[in-house]
């Protein structure tokens, strides 16, 4: 998706840069979260 948009407007290889969203998403720390419960992790 944010290639999709930098794409739109016409942007910069720094501007697409500039989107990417850091690691680990709220929803990957979530679930890393309720796998650690169960003492399981994401990548096993």
């Amino acid at each position: 998706a944010e290639a999709v948009t930098v794409m739109e407007f016409a942007g910069s290889a720094e501007d697409l840069a500039r989107t990417i969203h850091a690691h680990p998403t709220l929803s990957e720390a979530v679930k890393e979260a309720a796998l650690g419960v169960d003492k399981r992790t994401i990548s096993a």
